[in-house]
């Protein structure tokens, strides 16, 4: 059997509203975020959940997310991606970008926006996914909590209810 693929959904860490003439896409980190996207990257390095591919908003608070998460990552960083379709995206464009992967991409993590990751995390998450995390993400998917799943397919046969949801951790958990 071939190894299980791994994907990472993030969502970005807590964003300000303090400049309201800031576009949406513009938005910046909040103190709390940039704390809590360092505390989850240190956590998936940690895990050593490293990812081989990384795709990511455009939006200046999910890249800050990302840079944050990864400042202590082994360098060199993967390779990374920021398709115009994952901003403010909808689970089933999340889920195009996700099947477009190349097939030797092993752990993929993309950072990205609810309600789109959330949704995303509940519809892919079929039989054996762990029930504890299933309950979490119903309850709420909060700013800078991930998701980590186990794909047995190929990403470009990736469809909602065949992925198994292993972990959901949420910056309150690393506290």
């Amino acid at each position: 059997m071939a190894r299980a693929r791994h994907l990472l959904l993030l969502r970005h860490a807590k964003s300000s509203w303090a400049d309201p003439a800031l576009a949406d896409f513009d938005r910046l980190l909040a103190p709390r975020g940039e704390r809590g996207a360092s505390r989850m990257g240190a956590e998936i390095a940690r895990r050593g959940w490293l990812p081989d591919l990384v795709l990511v908003s455009p939006a200046t608070r999910t890249l800050q997310t990302w840079r944050l998460a990864s400042a202590g990552w082994p360098q060199p960083l993967p390779p990374l991606d920021c398709p115009h379709a994952l901003y403010a995206a909808a689970a089933r464009a999340i889920l195009a970008e996700a099947r477009a992967v190349e097939a030797g991409v092993r752990c993929l993590l993309i950072v990205g926006h609810n309600p789109g990751l959330e949704d995303l995390s509940a519809g892919l998450a079929g039989p054996g996914s762990d029930g504890r995390a299933l309950l979490s993400i119903a309850e709420k998917f909060p700013t800078a909590a991930l998701a980590r799943f186990e794909i047995e397919s190929p990403w470009d046969a990736l469809q909602f209810g065949t992925a198994r949801l292993t972990h959901f951790i949420r910056p309150r958990d690393l506290a």
